[in-house]
């Protein structure tokens, strides 16, 4: 009989970790203006989803020299020129995936992105016209902004100079680039065709998998707004935007993909992640279905801080008879039986996913020195079962526990990152990515009673950390007054204990669990 009941343990743990990489959701973001946040800071929070067999990744990359003459190389074969110098960036990878990594660099300029599919033609087609040229644009966009910004907006100009001449080798895509100042969002779609809206101040923006660049954006309005050329004129002429029908030119009217027939979006006129997030930060459910598209922006009477946008991602969506509750966010959408996370078992709105991969709240703030102003509150894996942690933007080391401890320059190259070495992605008991992403496998084997003993202790090193913060950045800047050299290696020390204890912790609640679970 024991036996048997291990093999049906076994069984289910392969079946969890199958469920991990099914679902197809591609990311989540929310954005809080810095007049909208609690402490004056912008607030940038990203989930990054993707399916299939993943290892992500959290590293530092120094800043770099660079030969005259020498070149970026794209994935699909253009080319580039290398600045002179770049800047230094943390780096979360994730091998063999086009649209997943992450970057942060010394500047405090964030970029991360959403899949947003678009009705526009396939590849092949863009290449035919021209409106792809050298394969296009992909995956080193974010990279080249992060080694090159200074700013969000210099950030943008970057961006969309790649764009204007490769085209984007992909369907469509919402990227969010931010700083301590501002935080801009760029709607893409495949080929040369984009607009970039500045988010309002004294705003909330809630980003699913669909463009949400709407009528709001004034393309008369440059200190706002930025666009392709001849964008309205393109839409025009595909038949995607009629200008005699007296409406303002909406990006997400013409470009977005039809709802595919019988979905939520189909049925109630609106995404179902942006209304669960947006009923969370209005406190109400907004009623269904819905007569009009969400706003793209909304101006709650609250202000919100980095605990606020963590319980916003950490959401498993909404089941009939609940209401939205920030601060519960992580348990809505919770069944007596199974996790949130299985698909079948959740309701509208499901946020953290069987495909959630890793958290990051950039916590911005402009009155500060950006090596301790700028800060990325992370978590590794799927950030209900698991834990934020401070890595500032100053910082010149992570744990190799949390990366994979290639040669750098190797993991840097695009050929490499496409083709990741056999074993990548085996189980590693020293790995932080796989230790989280085993903890949420096994919580999820009992989801109910797992995640209650789990959060206890999480929510408690969370709270000790903002705690701490004012205390250990009041020090850091002392120290940058008399030796920043000392100051930067102190912020180094304290994210590195912080992540390697959150590790330790993470084995300990692990081994914890399975010796519950085997129990039983």
């Amino acid at each position: 009989m024991k036996k048997i009941s291990l093999l049906i343990s076994a069984m289910a743990l392969v079946m969890s970790l199958l469920l991990f990489h099914s679902a197809s959701f591609a990311c989540f973001t929310v954005v809080v203006g810095k007049d909208a946040s609690k402490d004056g800071s912008v607030l940038f929070g990203h989930l990054e989803q993707n399916g299939g067999l993943r290892n992500m990744g959290y590293r530092h990359v120094p800043r770099m020299q660079h030969e005259p003459g020498s070149v970026v190389r794209l994935h699909r074969g253009g080319t580039w020129p290398q600045a002179a110098e770049t800047y230094a960036f943390l780096w979360t990878s994730n091998p063999g995936a086009e649209f997943a990594d992450g970057y942060f660099n010394e500047w405090g300029v964030a970029i991360a992105s959403d899949a947003c599919a678009t009705r526009e033609d396939s590849y092949e087609d863009l290449v035919k016209r021209g409106d792809i040229v050298d394969g296009g644009i992909g995956y080193k966009l974010r990279r080249i902004v992060a080694q090159r910004a200074r700013t969000a907006r210099e950030g943008l100009d970057i961006a969309t100079e790649l764009l204007d001449h490769f085209g984007y080798a992909a369907s469509g895509r919402t990227y969010i680039i931010a700083d301590a100042n501002e935080v801009w969002m760029l709607g893409v779609a495949a080929g040369k065709h984009w607009i970039a809206q500045r988010v309002p101040d004294d705003a909330i923006v809630l980003l699913p998998n669909v463009h949400i660049i709407g009528p709001e954006a004034d393309l008369n309005d440059r200190e706002n707004v930025r666009a392709s050329r001849g964008l309205v004129e393109y839409a025009t002429s595909r038949g995607w935007y009629d200008p005699a029908s007296g409406e303002p030119f909406s990006f997400r009217e013409a470009f977005n993909r039809p709802p595919s027939q019988g979905s939520f979006m189909d049925e109630q006129g609106v995404d179902p992640r942006q209304w669960f997030s947006q009923s969370l930060v209005l406190n109400e459910l907004i009623e269904l279905p819905a007569m009009e598209q969400l706003p793209f922006a909304l101006f709650p009477d609250r202000k919100f801080d980095v605990t606020d946008v963590a319980n916003i991602i950490r959401s498993h969506g909404h089941m009939e008879g609940q209401e939205p509750d920030m601060s519960l966010s992580y348990a809505l959408g919770m069944q007596e039986s199974g996790s949130p996370h299985h698909v079948g078992s959740r309701g509208a709105g499901l946020i953290c996913s069987s495909t959630s991969q890793e958290l990051v709240v950039y916590q911005l703030r402009s009155w500060m020195p950006t090596e301790v102003g700028s800060v990325a509150w992370r978590t590794t894996a799927a950030p209900c079962g698991s834990v934020l942690v401070p890595w500032y933007a100053g910082i010149t080391e992570t744990p190799s526990a949390y990366y994979k401890n290639w040669p750098l320059e190797q993991a840097l190259d695009v050929e490499f990152h496409f083709s990741p070495p056999a074993g990548t992605f085996n189980y590693d008991p020293q790995n932080a990515f796989d230790v989280f992403n085993a903890l949420e496998n096994m919580i999820d084997l009992n989801y109910q009673r797992n995640i209650k003993m789990v959060r206890e202790s999480w929510d408690r090193f969370e709270q000790d950390q903002f705690v701490m913060q004012p205390h250990i950045e009041e020090i850091a800047q002392r120290l940058m007054n008399e030796d920043n050299e000392l100051a930067i290696r102190f912020l180094t020390e304290y994210s590195n204990f912080r992540a390697l204890k959150a590790l330790e912790m993470a084995k300990e609640k692990l081994n914890h669990l399975k010796t519950i679970h085997w129990a039983h």
